[in-house]
């Protein structure tokens, strides 16, 4: 049966398709010549940037889209160095208009991801997953075990999600006292639901790696994980580059949360991931620009 949001879903999809084509010059007005316009129409075509349009338009339709589709989830947030604030902000107003809750947020520093700083990371995760017993993948690489360990801290595969106990705790006070994970204060329950936002492109020598090793970590401990970035994270930038990893078909990715109809995505990739993993949407995901249904 085909639900009025469903419809609503689909009608946006369209929408949108059709506003980043025109945006970024691949849409069907972009073969049109200055020459062909008559005055009156480019005055009339300057003064409603199609940008503004389309994000004015996400913004009037999205919370209608995502009013309750996160009820009674947690989502826990993890940055990445170099995030922009002000769209973070934005991102965790829309999760919590759809009804989430976010238990806290943890950021990850440029300790974390840096090349030379991988022998800290490395000892510091061997000496934790000892505490966790079979906790940990024992075959997991230096990036996706300590991954493993923020995501048994703050993430659960439980779609309810649960209560941290004191080794959760203690991973967290052993991340946080080795200067890779900032926070402040413990969570108050581990979330089904992650949402590892990016920042700053990766170092050139091997930060890629380190990327897909933290994601591939929080796959394996959370019951949903998406990964989301601006518009120019996607096609060449490190979202893009992610999608050809191979942890893309465990988590979901989402670009152009930059924009409002990107942090609309975002929120419905959240509630899809509890049921489904993989997928890439966006202004230049694979999958469609809004995750239907």
């Amino acid at each position: 049966m085909i639900t009025f949001r469903h419809y609503l879903t689909t009608i946006v999809a369209v929408f949108l398709a059709l506003a980043v084509g025109i945006v970024l010059g691949g849409g069907p007005l972009s073969d049109v010549g200055d020459d062909s316009q008559s005055p009156a129409a480019s005055v009339e075509a300057s003064s409603t940037p199609p940008g503004t349009y389309a994000d004015g338009f996400a913004g009037a339709v999205g919370p209608t889209l995502t009013a309750g589709r996160l009820d009674g989830r947690a989502v826990a947030v993890v940055t990445m160095p170099g995030v922009n604030e002000e769209t973070l902000t934005a991102l965790a107003e829309q999760v919590k208009g759809a009804g989430g809750t976010i238990t806290k947020r943890y950021a990850l520093t440029d300790q974390m991801v840096a090349p030379d700083q991988k022998a800290l990371v490395d000892t510091l995760g061997a000496q934790l997953m000892t505490q966790q017993g079979d906790a940990v993948a024992a075959d997991a690489t230096t990036y996706d075990r300590i991954g493993q360990l923020l995501g048994l801290a703050v993430a659960s595969t439980e779609p309810a999600g649960e209560e941290p106990s004191a080794k959760h705790a203690g991973i967290l006070d052993s991340l946080g006292g080795a200067g890779l994970v900032a926070t402040e204060g413990d969570p108050a329950r581990r979330a089904p639901l992650v949402l590892l936002v990016l920042g700053d492109e990766p170092d050139a020598e091997g930060g890629d790696a380190i990327s897909a090793g933290l994601t591939a970590g929080l796959a394996r401990s959370a019951a949903g994980v998406v990964v989301a970035g601006t518009v120019a994270d996607g096609g060449d930038g490190q979202l893009g580059r992610l999608r050809g990893e191979p942890v893309s078909a465990e988590v979901t990715t989402v670009d152009g949360i930059d924009v409002a109809a990107g942090r609309v995505t975002a929120v419905l990739a959240l509630a899809r991931s509890l049921d489904e993993r993989g997928g890439a949407f966006g202004a230049s995901g694979a999958d469609g620009p809004v995750p239907l249904g």
